[in-house]
């Protein structure tokens, strides 16, 4: 009863909703057509799309990976005869929690608002936000999880709660590429990023100096569009092949970490005391 499968670039059909013979040559999930849109080809190499949760895509190659961190094995794209696997970690809570700061504190009237607060004060003053509203995905998986804020003293204000939340995106972000490096044996060498939460320059900044590794940010984040449209223009012979499609690149902005290891391990450190005050909190 289902249908043929199928590789993720090549004609199976044509449509003429669009006016004329328009070919059907692109068959993808979202997150790997993103993984394919930032052109990661490289085994290793790693994409992280910011919304209102965070998916991560790491390629792993010809290889189905075997996860012993709470991450998930997927085919990312298949294609002239060849397919291509990865290692997938689901952040439920990304960009959800900076509208819980607009919709339900009002401490923001909107997203862009969230850098210049973030950027007013040097740090947090100690607060982190551990955004469970639903639980926790990758890698703990963790259902009776909630949302935790500590650290909280008589001198935090909207700033710190405000760069304590886009943090947590941030150190959400390490647990999975963490997760991730043991698994495969891979350090990434790099984090490419898509979604609207990755136009914050403050939060891509501290992604990187949380990682330490660099930030790419394309000048397009509508990376599933093109990922799609990549695939389909190779089934039609629009482009010849993956090497063609690296000049298609164009990265916007590359930020490169400054912050030193001990600060960095320090601060994740304290996260991850956070998290555990999290866990288990609705059992």
């Amino acid at each position: 009863m289902l249908p043929a499968a199928k590789s993720s670039s090549e004609v199976i059909g044509e449509t003429s909703l669009f006016g004329g013979c328009v070919p059907i040559a692109g068959l993808v999930g979202d997150q790997q057509a993103s993984l394919f849109g930032q052109q990661c080809f490289k085994r290793g190499s790693v994409k992280n799309t910011y919304g209102t949760g965070c998916f991560l895509l790491m390629n792993t190659g010809a290889e189905i990976p075997r996860s012993q961190s709470g991450l998930l094995a997927t085919i990312a794209w298949g294609r002239n005869g060849n397919t291509v696997y990865a290692l997938e970690g689901s952040i439920f809570i990304a960009g959800a929690a900076v509208q819980w700061l607009r919709d339900e504190l009002r401490l923001i009237r909107n997203a862009a608002e969230t850098q210049q607060m973030a950027e007013a004060v040097a740090d947090t003053g100690g607060v982190y936000f551990v955004p469970a509203f639903v639980g926790l995905g990758a890698p703990h998986w963790d259902a009776y999880a909630r949302g935790t804020i500590v650290g909280i003293t008589r001198g935090t204000n909207g700033n710190h709660l405000v760069r304590a939340a886009l943090e947590a995106i941030a150190y959400q972000t390490r647990a999975v590429v963490d997760a991730m490096t043991r698994d495969s044996g891979i350090r990434p060498e790099v984090l490419r990023v898509d979604g609207g939460a990755a136009r914050n320059d403050f939060l891509c900044q501290f992604q990187a100096d949380i990682l330490g590794i660099p930030v790419e940010r394309p000048a397009t984040t509508e990376s599933t569009a093109l990922g799609a449209a990549y695939l389909a223009g190779l089934a039609t012979g629009f482009w010849k092949d993956e090497q063609e499609l690296s000049g298609q690149l164009k990265i916007g902005r590359r930020f490169e970490p400054t912050m030193g290891e001990s600060r960095r391990e320090a601060l994740y450190a304290g996260w991850q005391r956070a998290v555990e005050r999290a866990k288990g909190w609705a059992r």
